[in-house]
């Protein structure tokens, strides 16, 4: 990534969990909207912690989740999770930069390709999806440079911190 470093993409640990609870507890109702997230259907910040510390205490392969840290000169800056996972076979991916001032500067792309080959490894996925809200252009954009495939469009609610929205629907398939 040049002169801003190699970014890095890992596991999140429990002890990170608190920068995503904060992400979307802290965030202004226009970004939680622009995202397609509904404030009233967030977790408590204390529900939420504690339903990371039991997923982080299961095996990866009977988690209903798996998370991702993004990593840049040392930093998080970022995060990635996945959710609706079928071990083996599927899941759905989301992805997140935490700091404006490190958005639209290309490095959603490359976390998301990094993000991919640590899904299809830790989850040993055939395919993985991604449905952000069809009118947040960053994400979709990051997600077709990154090797994702259109799919659909459709009005939906991609999870459960989500309203109904029109949403974009991408796949991504592990090479044979």
């Amino acid at each position: 990534m040049g002169a801003t470093g190699e970014p890095i993409v890992r596991q999140l640990r429990l002890d990170e969990v608190g920068l995503r609870i904060d992400y979307f507890h802290e965030a202004s109702d226009e970004y939680l909207e622009m995202l397609g997230v509904d404030r009233a259907l967030l977790p408590s910040r204390a529900d939420w912690l504690a339903s990371y510390e039991e997923e982080f205490a299961r095996p990866i392969a009977e988690r209903e989740t798996y998370n991702l840290a993004w990593e840049l000169d040392g930093r998080l800056v970022g995060f990635s999770s996945t959710d609706k996972i079928d071990f083996g076979e599927q899941a759905f991916m989301h992805l997140h930069i935490v700091e404006a001032p490190n958005r639209r500067r290309g490095l959603g792309t490359e976390f998301v390709r990094r993000s991919v080959e640590e899904y299809f490894r830790a989850l040993e996925l055939r395919r993985l999806f991604c449905q952000p809200n069809a009118y947040n252009v960053a994400p979709n954009r990051a997600l077709q440079r990154a090797g994702f495939r259109y799919v659909f469009s459709a009005e939906m609610q991609p999870s459960t911190i989500n309203f109904v929205q029109p949403i974009t629907r991408w796949v991504i398939e592990r090479p044979a």
